[in-house]
């Protein structure tokens, strides 16, 4: 995922790593040209991390995605969860209206755009998940 879902917001995970107890003993110093620095920015800014835990999460996971993009992938998964589900019930009081033999209320169109919108976000979220 390039960019932090609308529904999760960069507050809620920190930005910079955990401390360790005994603290870290070894560092690394990595130089970038100026375009390859604004690539990392972007890309620190986009998930709410700092640059070395963009570079260290990268680098250490197994399948290409930081543990912050999968945190985030999985916020976006259970924001769109809660919407599904008062979609349901806008459904299930939609049948229950038609089934009471008054006409269809002009509600249902909104409810079925409301539904369409959702199943983009359901493929984008299991897709960012589902990647190797």
């Amino acid at each position: 995922m390039s960019e932090t879902p609308r529904s999760v917001s960069t507050s809620t995970f920190r930005r910079r790593r955990a401390n360790e107890p005994g603290g870290r003993q070894h560092s690394h110093r990595v130089k970038v040209t100026p375009e390859e620095e604004a690539v990392l920015v972007q890309l620190a800014l986009a998930q709410g991390v700092t640059v070395p835990r963009l570079l260290v999460e990268a680098a250490t996971s197994r399948s290409g995605e930081s543990s912050t993009e999968r945190r985030a992938a999985i916020a976006e998964l259970l924001a769109v969860r809660r919407l599904l589900a008062a979609v349901s019930n806008n459904v299930n009081q939609l049948a229950k209206h038609a089934n009471s033999g008054e006409e269809f209320p002009e509600e249902a169109a909104m409810t079925l755009r409301a539904v369409r919108r959702l199943v983009p976000r359901i493929d984008a979220a299991a897709d960012a998940l589902a990647r190797p």
